[in-house]
């Protein structure tokens, strides 16, 4: 049985990271599709991305893969989307409803389990609006994996940190089974 993902990639120093989530999942049997968003296209190349999960990388909303429409063709090719790593950019975007670039427009037009691995700085994770827009996403049934406690990308240690690889995959795995 195939086991189809898009993993939503977004501008964070933990982008890196998201290249070992990606190769575990493949490992693991998954067809992964990337959808970058705009910043995190500045932190690395989709190149990148294409050689790793062996498909094309969608970037950007008005530029056509498809003959249907990318977020629609994106989201009935899934099972899970994972946004990883998930910024306070996207999370505060889904959580207010903004569609505005692709992976919003897949995420909202998906009706499967979307699961957020979030990565930032730690005054960013405790802010009191972001942890509204946490709260409020699982109420509405989407799923946190992370941020864990570590040295993050400004040297200090605090929570913030991307969850450890592997969690991340087994997650995936749990949520999957479950939802099936």
């Amino acid at each position: 049985m195939k086991k189809n993902i898009i993993v939503g990639v977004c501008g964070s120093i933990a982008i890196y990271k998201s290249c070992e989530v990606i190769r575990g999942l493949i490992k693991n049997k998954w067809v992964v599709k990337v959808i970058m968003t705009k910043n995190a296209q500045r932190f690395i190349s989709p190149l990148v991305f294409e050689v790793l999960s062996k498909n094309i990388v969608y970037l950007d909303m008005f530029e056509k893969k498809t003959f249907e429409e990318d977020h629609i063709a994106l989201s009935d090719f899934a099972d899970i989307i994972l946004i990883c790593p998930a910024t306070a950019n996207i999370i505060g975007k889904v959580a207010s409803g903004i569609c505005d670039d692709l992976l919003t427009t897949t995420i909202f037009s998906f009706s499967g389990p979307v699961i957020f691995a979030p990565a930032m700085n730690e005054n960013m994770w405790k802010n009191k609006i972001l942890q509204e827009n946490v709260e409020k996403l699982k109420k509405y049934g989407y799923y946190f994996i992370g941020p864990e406690e570590g040295e993050l990308a400004s040297g200090k240690k605090g929570i913030g940190r991307l969850a450890d690889i592997q969690k991340i995959i087994d997650f995936v795995e749990r949520i999957y089974k479950k939802d099936k």
